[in-house]
């Protein structure tokens, strides 16, 4: 061997030995946790549906209409099913979920204007009837007798408020470091600030409500979003991504606390959840393939086809 080949060979297996200990190094998600490559685009598009769904939420819950009534031309697309009215009591909580659903209305249109998707967009359908609300306890095989409905009172409609923030800031945390472009980086972050907000103001309101009973059941506020934390957790997977209002003492904050308003993670930082983590958890079925629940055919959006076309439950 010519010592120009024993010098090649030598960089070969160097070269080897490098790319060895670099994924060695490296910890990669489970296939179950890992993102499907998307464009900044496809990410707005998919965060598209959940803006529409928190809106259409809040904004017939507390006025009766939706974002074709206040906001013509913007969307284009079937009507929720079952949405009602929330016998919501408290004016201050009614009021911030009127401000919320409008400033998803503006989210949905500066979404739009950004990244040159035409309007009117396209409306997913929705079902928003309460047996689908009732059907997130189901997956941990608990059942309320009288079925559980979300619209029935303040603290029942507070569960649902809370998630649709939830389902915006888990995604828009997760997508923040690909996003390419500074206007687009700007208001990815300026949403995820929002949504993380909101969120804090709707876990600020149960916690107020902690001790109350969940009517007309007899477990407390703070029992249910236990088990809310639960479902979220086993729908979604990935691990524990979602919490109660307490926890154990060496989950709190730096261990020494069990309040926990604000669910983070041992540094006390956001969770971030994929696509597929939250197609999961609002189609109840735990398969981001297989649509149900909140959204029963499924999202718009060319990351949604992929998401199919990969098979990638």
């Amino acid at each position: 061997m010519t010592a120009q080949s024993c010098l090649c060979l030598f960089l070969l297996l160097l070269v080897a030995f490098h790319s060895t200990v670099i994924k060695a190094n490296i910890v990669l998600p489970s296939p179950l946790c890992r993102p499907v490559l998307a464009s900044t685009k496809e990410n707005f598009q998919f965060a598209v549906n959940l803006h529409i769904y928190k809106a259409e939420l809040f904004l017939r819950s507390v006025l009766g209409r939706g974002i074709k009534d206040i906001s013509p031309g913007l969307v284009e697309g079937p009507a929720p099913i079952g949405a009602t009215l929330a016998n919501v009591d408290d004016d201050r909580t009614k009021k911030f979920i009127e401000e919320s659903g409008l400033a998803s209305i503006g989210h949905i249109r500066a979404i739009a204007d950004m990244t040159l998707l035409k309007t009117p967009l396209p409306m997913p359908q929705l079902d928003l009837s309460p047996p689908v609300f009732a059907k997130f306890f189901e997956t941990l095989n608990v059942t309320f007798e009288p079925p559980f409905n979300t619209y029935a009172n303040t603290n029942s409609f507070l569960f649902a408020a809370v998630y649709a923030s939830d389902f915006l800031k888990l995604f828009y945390a997760g997508i923040l470091p690909s996003i390419v472009g500074n206007p687009e980086r700007e208001l990815a972050a300026g949403i995820a600030l929002y949504e993380a907000a909101s969120y804090g103001v709707f876990r600020s309101l149960l916690n107020d409500r902690a001790n109350l009973p969940v009517l007309p059941y007899t477990f407390t506020v703070a029992n249910a979003t236990n088990l809310t934390a639960q479902v979220a957790n086993q729908l979604g997977g990935c691990g524990v991504k979602d919490e109660g209002l307490t926890v154990p003492l060496p989950l709190g904050a730096e261990n020494r606390t069990t309040s926990n308003v604000i669910a983070a993670d041992v540094n006390s930082l956001v969770y971030a959840r994929t696509a597929r983590e939250i197609l999961r958890t609002v189609f109840i079925t735990g398969d981001a393939t297989r649509p149900g629940g909140l959204f029963p055919h499924g999202f718009d959006g060319t990351l949604y086809e992929r998401i199919l076309a990969l098979k990638q439950s």
